[in-house]
C-alpha cells in the first residue's frame, strides 16, 4: 500500500524527539514500504500535503503529530478511499485514545505493520463548515483552547493551569439549542459536541459516545463557579460528568446552536471566530482510519454516497432541527 507520512515538527512532543523521523525511515526500510516522509512548514500545510499524497496514489496517510495535525490531514481524506493512520504526538490525543491506538510512537508504527490491524469507516462532523473528528466546543471550552494554543509548553498540567486562569474571567452565556424537533434555552458555561467520548488524557466529556453510531453527542454545562469546578473536573476524569445536575446531554445527527453574538469555537482544539449561529452536523462513516484489531468500532462498511458526505447534511441542517 502506497503510504505518506506527514510529520509536524511543531507538534508538542515532536520538538523533543529528534530521533522520530530517522525512526520512521528505518521502519519504512525494514518493512520495505512504498512510502515517503514529508514535513509541514506552517499551519494548514498538512491538508495540502495530504491532498498531494492522494493525487500521487497514496492509499494511507499517516499523521505524525497532535490533534491539530490529525484534523488538517483528515479534512483532505473525508469522502475518499484513502485511510488515515495516527502516530499520536500531541498533548491530548483524544481520538487515538478512543480508538485504542497506542500513544507510544514506536508502538503506533508497529500497528501499521501488524497484519491484524483493521481499516474502519468512522463518523466525522462539521461546525459552520469547519471539520472536526473528535470534539468541537464553544464557551469556556473555546477560551481554554485559544489560550492553550499560545503556549510553548503543552501537556495536562499546562492545560489545568490554563483552565484555572480562564475560569477567573469566564462568564456564562445564554444559548438556544435546536435538535430532534425541539428547542432548549440554556445558560451555559460551555457546550461540547463530541464524536468520540473524550477530549484526551482520559478526560471523558461524553461518556458512551461512539464514532460509528451516526450521531453526535452534545454536552451542555451550566454556569460554573469556583466551588462547582473541582467536582465537575473529578467527574470528567471518572467518566461520570453527565450524571451531574449541571450537565445536559443530547444526541442527534444535527444541532443548531444560537447565541446573542458571534465568538470563538474550537474544532479538535483549533480555534475559529464564527457568527452567532452555529450549525453542527454529522457525516456518517465518512473517514477511513487504521485501528487495532481490538478496537470497538464496528467492522468496515461501504463509504456513504458522495453527496451525503460533501454537504447535503449541512445544507439541510436548519430545516431538519426545527421541523
Amino acid at each position: 500500500m502506497k503510504t505518506c507520512f506527514i510529520f509536524n515538527p511543531c507538534s508538542g512532543k515532536n520538538r523533543r524527539r529528534p530521533w522520530l523521523v530517522p525512526e520512521i525511515h528505518r521502519f519504512i526500510a525494514e518493512h520495505r514500504l512504498d512510502a515517503d516522509v514529508v514535513s509541514t512548514e506552517a499551519p494548514g500545510h498538512a491538508t495540502g500535503l495530504a491532498r498531494q499524497a492522494i493525487r500521487r496514489g497514496c492509499r494511507r496517510i499517516v499523521a505524525v503529530g497532535g490533534d491539530g495535525t490529525m484534523n488538517e490531514i483528515a479534512q483532505a481524506l473525508v469522502g475518499t478511499h484513502a485511510a488515515l493512520a495516527l502516530i499520536p504526538c500531541g498533548s491530548g490525543n483524544g481520538l487515538a485514545l478512543h480508538l485504542g491506538i497506542p500513544t507510544s510512537p514506536r508502538s503506533a508504527l508497529a500497528l501499521l505493520a501488524d497484519p491484524t490491524h483493521r481499516e474502519v469507516a468512522i463518523d466525522t462532523g462539521t461546525a459552520n463548515g469547519h471539520a472536526f473528528f473528535n470534539v468541537m466546543g464553544l464557551g469556556f471550552d473555546a477560551e481554554i483552547s485559544r489560550a492553550f494554543n499560545r503556549l510553548t509548553r503543552r501537556g495536562l498540567a499546562a492545560y489545568a493551569v490554563t483552565g484555572y486562569r480562564a475560569l477567573a474571567s469566564h462568564r456564562a452565556e445564554r444559548c438556544t439549542i435546536a435538535c430532534n424537533g425541539t428547542r432548549k434555552n440554556l445558560m451555559v458555561s460551555l457546550i461540547a459536541v463530541a464524536n468520540s467520548d473524550q477530549y484526551g488524557n482520559a478526560a471523558y466529556i461524553a461518556p458512551g459516545a461512539r464514532v460509528d453510531d451516526g450521531v453526535l453527542d452534545l454536552i451542555a454545562v451550566g454556569p460554573v463557579g469556583w466551588f462547582d469546578a473541582l467536582p465537575l473536573v473529578a467527574r470528567l476524569f471518572l467518566g461520570s460528568i453527565t450524571s451531574s445536575r449541571r450537565v445536559q446531554k443530547l444526541s442527534s445527527r444535527r444541532f443548531l446552536i444560537e447565541r446573542a453574538a458571534g465568538g470563538w469555537i474550537h474544532t479538535d482544539g483549533e480555534t475559529h471566530e464564527v457568527g452567532a449561529r452555529i450549525e453542527v452536523a454529522v457525516r456518517p462513516r465518512s473517514l477511513w482510519i487504521t485501528v487495532p484489531q481490538g478496537c470497538r468500532v464496528a467492522p468496515p462498511t461501504l463509504m456513504p454516497p458522495a453527496e451525503e458526505v460533501t454537504g447535503t447534511i449541512l445544507e439541510s441542517a436548519r430545516a431538519s432541527v426545527l421541523h
